[in-house]
């Protein structure tokens, strides 16, 4: 761990982290792990007292993990420690589903794809040997998860602290949370849709207002069988139930209820599910419930000066699709290794601005992702009309494939310089003759230095830059025609070839990535 200052102020003693992250969510506390991974030292705050929350639960806290987060997990030795998967074989099977019925793999606003209908076969980077493509867990379990490799790396973390001001100077950032004040180089908001990191950083935050209100609940019904299972978008809104006494609502009413403020009561959630379900269902208990809204906005920028922003706090959105963790996930990963090589004046000029050039553009595609959910769930003609075509097009070869690879993230890029179609991909898993995988190198967190071919030149470049690199020369069963790949450390392919190459260009894509005084 870097050496940790310690400076006076106020006449008390604090300690100088190299970073402050607020939020002990997976994104903040996978993002602290990233950083201590690369020798940074770490204080994470989090206004919850505990980590333990009801919401957080199945079903309440389940969500998709995409192909970049189940990547994310293997690539740092987690995914083995993941249990809830392996108990849930097929997550959008329903109860009255029809044995031998086509397998469904996901779907956009309600409406399902089936596996028969994707064509795997266009992902010519995806390996025999590639991770999974999506799964399902739960919050609380990704948390555990994640606070255990946080504290394995010596991070602290102080929960029931409030943060209520910051400042910033040219070289460090003051936090005052509650009666006590934190002292860092760098400070990332990781705390949420209500981001109070955002709100004190003077971040605007851009985007349109919600169109309905949703209702998550686990509720006794005692004439549940009218409500069948599935989902059903009716002429007014639109319910699901999942699993018996598990329902999800949208009442197309503006966000008015979710802004009021109000409680969730029997009798208002009944009225509801009524209104949009038209039966007359009668709940006799309510065991939990929320609101939410699909309100969409997006912050502008990602950085002012040494407070940064990530997950939650840089964007939100309605949680249809499940996209929002995933996001964030990927924020943290991108950010990691940018950040820390800054607090180590070991990065290239303009390396931690690409945070924000990489991100926001996927940010932004989410948004959108969700906002086109919400048109074609919307009860009028028109998006009654609309969600007949998007119907047929889902059972059209091209229709599932395309949204296979946006849901399970497989289409995920980066705009990277390079003329190779891998450059600004996810690296492909790469299965070796001695029984390992490309994710099996990856748990250092340093760049790659991937030769097939035993180049001599290479491993001269390897050597050069051994504290930014790991050089790996080593035969796969499955190459792809590639000869040698430089991969960053969050898994991305910054160059490819299968042609022969001059030293002096492969030196210039590293130092582009990894050497203080170059300029991306």
């Amino acid at each position: 761990m870097n050496e940790i200052f310690e400076i006076q102020q106020n006449n008390s003693t604090s300690i100088l982290y190299d970073v402050i992250i607020v939020g002990a969510g997976p994104v903040g506390l996978f993002l602290a792990s990233e950083l201590a991974l690369a020798n940074c030292s770490v204080l994470v705050l989090e206004k919850a007292e505990t980590s333990f929350s009801s919401l957080k639960k199945i079903p309440f806290g389940m969500r998709g993990l995409s192909a970049p987060s189940i990547e994310l997990l293997y690539r740092r030795g987690l995914f083995s420690t993941l249990e809830l998967h392996k108990k849930i074989k097929n997550p959008h099977r329903s109860a009255n589903t029809i044995q031998n019925a086509p397998r469904q793999v996901g779907h956009f606003a309600g409406l399902p794809f089936y596996e028969k209908d994707v064509d795997s076969s266009r992902w010519k980077y995806r390996l025999p040997s590639s991770t999974e493509t999506s799964l399902m867990t739960e919050m609380l379990e990704l948390e555990t998860i994640f606070t255990q490799r946080a504290e394995e790396l010596g991070i602290i973390i102080q929960r029931g602290v409030s943060v209520n001001h910051i400042s910033q100077s040219s070289d460090a950032v003051t936090v005052y949370a509650d009666n006590q004040v934190f002292e860092s180089k760098w400070l990332v908001g990781c705390d949420g849709g209500r981001s109070m990191v955002r709100k004190l950083g003077g971040f605007e935050f851009e985007g349109t207002e919600p169109t309905f209100t949703g209702y998550t609940a686990l509720v006794d019904i005692e004439n549940g069988n009218q409500l069948g299972f599935g989902r059903h978008i009716t002429d007014n809104g639109m319910y699901l139930q999942s699993q018996p006494g598990y329902i999800i609502l949208q009442d197309f009413d503006e966000g008015a209820f979710h802004q009021s403020g109000d409680s969730i009561t029997l009798e208002h959630l009944q009225a509801v599910l009524r209104h949009i379900s038209s039966t007359n269902v009668t709940l006799t208990k309510v065991h939990q419930s929320t609101t939410w809204t699909d309100r969409a906005r997006q912050a502008t920028t990602y950085r002012n000066n040494r407070l940064l922003l990530a997950g939650d706090a840089a964007h939100i959105h309605s949680p249809l699709g499940g996209q929002g963790l995933n996001l964030g996930l990927g924020d943290a990963l991108n950010l990691g290794w940018k950040l820390a090589a800054t607090i180590q004046n070991k990065a290239p000029e303009g390396l931690l601005d690409t945070y924000f050039t990489e991100r926001y553009p996927v940010g932004q595609k989410v948004l959108d992702w969700s906002r086109a959910q919400v048109e074609v769930m919307k009860p009028s003609i028109q998006s009654r009309a609309l969600r007949t075509v998007m119907q047929d097009l889902l059972q059209t070869q091209d229709g599932a494939t395309y949204m296979a690879e946006r849901i399970w993230g497989i289409s995920l890029h980066y705009p990277l310089e390079g003329t190779h179609p891998l450059t600004g991909y996810s690296a492909p898993n790469f299965a070796f003759e001695d029984g390992s995988t490309l994710v099996d190198w990856t748990h250092e967190g340093k760049g790659l230095l991937l030769d097939f071919e035993n180049n001599t030149s290479l491993k001269k470049l390897g050597a050069q830059y051994p504290y930014q690199l790991r050089y790996i020369s080593i035969r796969a069963t499955e190459h792809l025609g590639l000869k040698a790949l430089l991969i960053r450390p969050d898994g991305i392919v910054a160059w490819a070839t299968e042609d022969d190459f001059e030293e002096e260009e492969v030196k210039g894509i590293i130092e582009k990535w990894f050497v203080k005084g170059v300029t991306l």
